[in-house]
């Protein structure tokens, strides 16, 4: 047997759990998405025999899992200059700028947010996300500007993971999107899934979407174009840009989702995430962070209101 494989028995009080909760359990410091992962590549057996995540186990269950070991991928510590808004023995708070790509992948392996993190945390970050995402628990996308969570440990790492997979972090953006949005506010409950034809792109998918809700609310107006504060109930990727989408309201400079190409001259969406609240992984009071909308935005603001 592999020295990375290992093996256990389902015991009673676990009987008809799933069985990516199950092994959760009893690898704590692997994510539910990390296995889910595993299991989808067959990396898992239920008495000898492959089963899907949401398997109801049963008492007496055998379950194998072999883990992988680590890629040895070296990514580069770079002194890039970072906009840290709080720091402490367990988290940051970055105010991460336009055109930054949180971390290495395929084709970008350098000047991402995670490659000046390493200079600055002297390689003292959580890594359950593995080896190309140390201390990442939340992302967002390379044009869009604003407020990350970054864990320095484990510990702190899980207890932020479990906020957000509870929905109990703050989340509020601004964004600039096309059009007149005749209400004041609303509330867009629409699942979110891959396109089925764009694999790259997602799309409300009511057949194989998972559940996403964004509240908006109309900041200003412009005539052709509306500023409005969108506040995250979930966290889908690209959320807020499908969302604005699906009701004819695309983010001004997103061509991705429906967006025209606009005379503003502007790299990607804009969108910036503005305010970040939790509880702290150590002293269990609540935090609450709010950042300035950035330069390009402020100039557009003008720009609209000249108009």
């Amino acid at each position: 047997m592999d020295s990375n494989t290992k093996i256990f028995i389902i015991e009673e009080a676990d009987e008809c759990d799933r069985l990516d909760r199950i092994i959760v359990k009893h690898f704590p410091e692997h994510t539910r998405s990390y296995i889910q992962q595993l299991i989808n590549i067959g990396n898992v057996t239920v008495n000898d025999n492959i089963h899907k995540a949401n398997y109801k186990c049963r008492k007496d269950d055998v379950v194998k899992i072999t883990i992988p070991e680590p890629v040895s991928i070296n990514i580069e510590a770079e002194d890039i200059p970072l906009n840290i808004v709080y720091e402490d023995e367990d988290i940051l708070i970055v105010n991460k700028p336009k055109g930054m790509v949180v971390h290495p992948s395929s084709g970008h392996y350098k000047h991402t947010l995670v490659n000046a993190l390493m200079y600055h945390c002297k390689g003292k970050l959580s890594g359950i996300n593995g080896v190309m995402r140390p201390g990442i628990v939340h992302r967002i996308d390379q044009d869009t500007t604003g407020l990350l969570i970054i864990c320095k440990n484990d510990s702190s790492h899980r207890f932020i993971a479990e906020q957000l997979k509870n929905h109990t972090i703050t989340r509020r953006y601004c964004a600039i999107v096309h059009g007149n949005i005749k209400e004041d506010d609303g509330i867009i409950d629409a699942p979110i899934g891959r396109h089925p034809v764009e694999r790259k792109k997602m799309a409300v998918n009511y057949k194989n979407g998972k559940p996403a809700i964004t509240h908006y609310k109309v900041l200003m107006r412009f005539g052709q174009y509306t500023m409005v504060q969108c506040e995250l109930e979930t966290g889908r990727t690209h959320q807020i840009r499908v969302h604005m989408s699906s009701i004819h309201h695309p983010l001004l400079g997103d061509t991705v989702y429906g967006g025209k190409s606009s005379a503003f001259h502007l790299q990607g969406q804009c969108l910036h995430a503005k305010v970040i609240g939790f509880i702290h992984p150590r002293s269990n009071e609540y935090m609450e962070f709010d950042s300035e909308l950035p330069e390009y935005f402020k100039k557009l603001i003008k720009k609209l209101n000249k108009n």
